[in-house]
């Protein structure tokens, strides 16, 4: 049984399954809401309900701490009735957009002790479309999806590198030392609505944490292919300087924008170690750097509890206003079995 969806103020309606989340559906339609983890957890796809009745998805619940009292999360809810809905945002797009390749490995690298630098290459003449910021879902192999990053700019169409970090018992990223030049992966994309405001002139700044990098990446090579002059600040989070991983595209953004401010914060190594980094985690960088956020945007890329540490300071020390804090929240999937890894 499926219940009617409408989006209020507006004469958009579409139709949703009852176990089906509001996001897959509005998404379905050719709606995109703001949305990243799509797993309940980053809090981007908040939104109010006018009317009707939801539930969460078998179970789930419906909040969470970054959740407003009157709203919910889309990407977990699912209708019982037919429901209005009023989204933070929301804007049309053309779900054929989204498209399926089988790209090849082109190029593995070792950028970090547990980081591999993930180049593959489409079919010849093939592109794919996608903003800066967004990401791709990569089949497993057991039926299973994957989502990292594009670290590329969306100028660069005919390849896709990824950022991926080697999970201990991960379904994919363990096996990722061990691909191989030529190996097939079968990807789909885009997702997310993370990107850029192009039409804001504010000052920005980005925190990302370990791989978070990679989104924060796409979306600095596709300023400076355009152009654009903002006031940037970038703190990147790392346990210890080795994994601060690509300090050779800072150095760019620094040639090209010399007002360019970078910060890399070190939470493993004492100040004396660190040198001229931050000693501490990304959220203790933000308040000693950037102490007064009113005015400015942020976008934060990482792991959940990273990204609700730099929300919480933010927007309740340095005066950010919530609309204005914008995050991509890596959630790792799950873990092979002991068992499965022995028959794989």
């Amino acid at each position: 049984m499926s219940h009617r969806i409408a989006i209020a103020g507006s004469d958009i309606a579409f139709d949703c399954a009852e176990d089906q989340s509001l996001l897959d559906a509005a998404l379905h339609a050719g709606i995109e809401l703001p949305y990243s983890c799509r797993k309940g957890v980053c809090g981007n796809c908040a939104g109010g309900i006018a009317q009707g009745e939801v539930d969460g998805l078998d179970g789930a619940s419906m909040r969470n701490e970054t959740c407003l009292p009157e709203q919910v999360l889309y990407c977990i809810c699912t209708p019982r009735t037919d429901v209005q809905i009023a989204p933070v945002s929301w804007h049309r797009v053309d779900p054929a957009a989204r498209k399926r390749f089988t790209a090849k490995i082109f190029r593995n690298q070792p950028a970090a002790p547990d980081v591999s630098v993930l180049q593959l290459r489409l079919p010849a003449g093939q592109r794919a479309k996608f903003h800066a910021g967004q990401y791709l879902q990569l089949a497993v192999g057991d039926g299973s999806t994957r989502c990292y990053s594009m670290a590329n700019a969306p100028h660069e169409s005919d390849a896709l590198t990824l950022h991926i970090r080697h999970v201990p018992g991960g379904a994919f990223s363990a096996r990722v030392p061990a691909l191989q030049q030529g190996d097939l992966i079968d990807i789909e994309l885009p997702f997310g609505a993370v990107s850029l405001a192009e039409a804001s002139t504010r000052p920005i700044v980005f925190v990302a944490g370990g791989t978070g990098f990679a989104p924060v990446k796409s979306i600095l090579d596709d300023m400076a292919k355009r152009r654009i002059e903002r006031p940037i600040t970038l703190i990147w989070g790392a346990r210890r300087a080795e994994g601060i991983y690509l300090r050779a595209a800072v150095a760019k953004w620094q040639r090209q924008w010399p007002s360019f401010r970078f910060i890399a914060a070190l939470s493993e190594e004492a100040a004396d170690a660190a040198g001229d980094a931050f000693a501490g985690r990304v959220d203790q960088a933000l308040i000693a750097h950037c102490p007064a956020l009113e005015g400015h945007e942020l976008y934060c890329c990482g792991s959940p509890g990273m990204v609700n540490a730099v929300r919480d300071i933010a927007v309740q020390r340095c005066g950010l206003a919530a609309a204005d804090f914008h995050a991509d929240v890596f959630v790792d999937g799950p873990a092979v079995s002991a068992a499965t890894a022995a028959v794989a």
